[in-house]
């Protein structure tokens, strides 16, 4: 009995029909570098011979075992056989497997939490744990996050030490308030020259300074040399999250302030930073 007549290459569709896939998909896979594109028959079209269609092969087992083809891909680049290519696809979905485990402590954390305090360190929320339900603001969360992405960890973990004076203060939760709310108001139907900036810059200045006596009083601060002691433990869990120098970060990170909030931003960061200087007391600031 006669054999069928091999054929030495294939047109894209009866590769396509022997791979069970379509002709679309393999006209992305050559677009996406996954599988090389074949040279030309005479009639213009691809013509795929015994290699390529074990590497088509191969593409769709993996595809169908709920591989990505961006992985695929990495695993065939540099790779002489499909061993090596299959070792190094092995490494990568170990990797992506730690990741989504840590992912998915993550998440466990905060239903454990019960509250976006979990979206932060436990570095973070560890200090702020014990404030009664609903004393940290949204906004004090989000302004804690902000901290975290730009100064790690510890950065946050130093500035927890304001929310939670906020939270036990009633009469500096209120004052920080009034200022948010005259604040919001330096919108852009102010002018940057306004003496009303200058007079809330002041303000401002003097209540930070409160806060910060309100810190000392508290023993916050010696609260948190421990953590401090544990700073390059915590450096060292942080270096798997890409860094950027504050201030690339600060650079990257958008407010709406109008002309006016940004000169006051600029008296308040200039009156503090001569209050730490000359050793000033919240009145004089």
């Amino acid at each position: 009995m006669p054999l069928p007549a091999f054929p030495r290459r294939v047109k894209i569709g009866d590769a396509a029909a022997f791979a069970g896939t379509t002709p679309r998909a393999i006209r992305h896979y050559h677009a996406i570098g996954l599988l090389p594109e074949p040279e030309r028959g005479s009639d213009d079209r691809r013509r795929y011979g015994y290699d390529d269609m074990i590497r088509l092969l191969w593409i769709r087992r993996m595809a169908d075992a709920g591989v990505s083809l961006d992985d695929i891909r990495a695993g065939f680049e540099g790779a002489t056989g499909i061993e090596q290519s299959l070792a190094r696809l092995e490494e990568s979905l170990v990797s992506k497997a730690a990741a989504i485990e840590a992912q998915r402590a993550a998440v466990h954390r905060l239903r454990e939490v019960g509250s976006p305090l979990g979206l932060l360190s436990p570095l973070v929320s560890g200090r702020l744990h014990a404030l009664p339900p609903g004393s940290l603001r949204p906004a004090d969360l989000d302004t804690l996050l902000v901290t975290e992405r730009t100064f790690g960890s510890l950065g946050a973990a130093v500035q927890a030490n304001r929310f939670i004076v906020l939270a036990t203060h009633p009469e500096l939760r209120a004052e920080e308030d009034r200022l948010a709310e005259a604040e919001a108001a330096l919108d852009d139907t102010m002018s940057p020259d306004d003496p009303r900036i200058e007079d809330l810059a002041a303000q401002r200045c003097a209540h930070e300074a409160a806060l910060g006596a309100a810190i000392d009083q508290s023993g916050l601060d010696e609260a948190l040399e421990g953590l401090l002691d544990q700073e390059d433990e915590h450096a060292g869990a942080e270096e798997g999250a890409a860094r950027m120098s504050p201030r690339e970060a600060i650079g990257k990170m958008p407010y709406d302030f109008s002309p006016a909030r940004v000169r006051y931003e600029e008296r308040v960061s200039e009156l503090l930073h001569s209050a730490d200087q000359d050793g000033d007391t919240p009145q004089t600031c």
